[in-house]
């Protein structure tokens, strides 16, 4: 059975909360039978979008975000997204992406997220510290969640997590929904 296009599942949405999609600044896809499969040209009417949910659908691909000049909030948790490219269009505006529980081992493709402030990339398949440390580019990131991926759990295990990501990413703020409490170098 084919999956939801963006166009029907937009109409959809229209009829169900009588706004206009053109003009809306919230638009939430989310769960539908059956799912959308792929990101379609039909984004490209959504110049408004600051905040945009396609999460728990079938997505494999992010594309077609060219139009979305407002976006602020990207939701594309639960899908089958394997990498970060395509989201260079979105790259001035972006400052939240939430991508948990995909398929994301490698995080080319990230860095040109320079006004990210919060990453929520739990449960994907980041093994590597090469990988991580592209997260280090991103000079507005305040807050990471990462719990899952395999990396975590390795250093969760050996009880060096927490202490290896403040080192490797000192602006960070919040890491895994626990605030991070810098020691100042110079106490009265």
């Amino acid at each position: 059975m084919p999956g939801t296009s963006i166009k029907d599942a937009l109409s959809k949405w229209e009829a169900k909360t009588g706004q206009k999609a053109t003009e809306a600044t919230c638009i939430q896809l989310n769960m539908l039978v059956p799912p959308i499969d792929k990101m379609d040209s039909s984004l490209n009417n959504l110049g408004a979008c600051e905040w945009l949910s396609l999460s728990t659908n079938c997505i494999e691909k992010i594309s077609n975000l060219n139009a979305l000049k407002n976006l602020k909030i990207l939701s594309l948790g639960r899908n089958n997204i394997k990498n970060l490219t395509g989201l260079e269009a979105v790259a001035d505006t972006l400052e939240q992406l939430w991508i948990s529980y995909n398929q994301v081992e490698k995080l080319k493709g990230i860095t040109v997220l320079k006004k990210l402030k919060i990453l929520y990339m739990s449960n994907n398949n980041v093994k590597e510290w090469g990988e991580f440390g592209k997260l280090n580019e991103l000079p507005a990131l305040e807050e990471l969640s990462f719990v899952g991926n395999p990396l975590q759990e390795k250093h969760e295990a050996e009880g060096d997590w927490r202490q290896q990501v403040e080192g490797k990413l000192p602006r960070l703020k919040k890491l895994d929904g626990v605030t991070i409490v810098k020691q100042d170098e110079e106490e009265d």
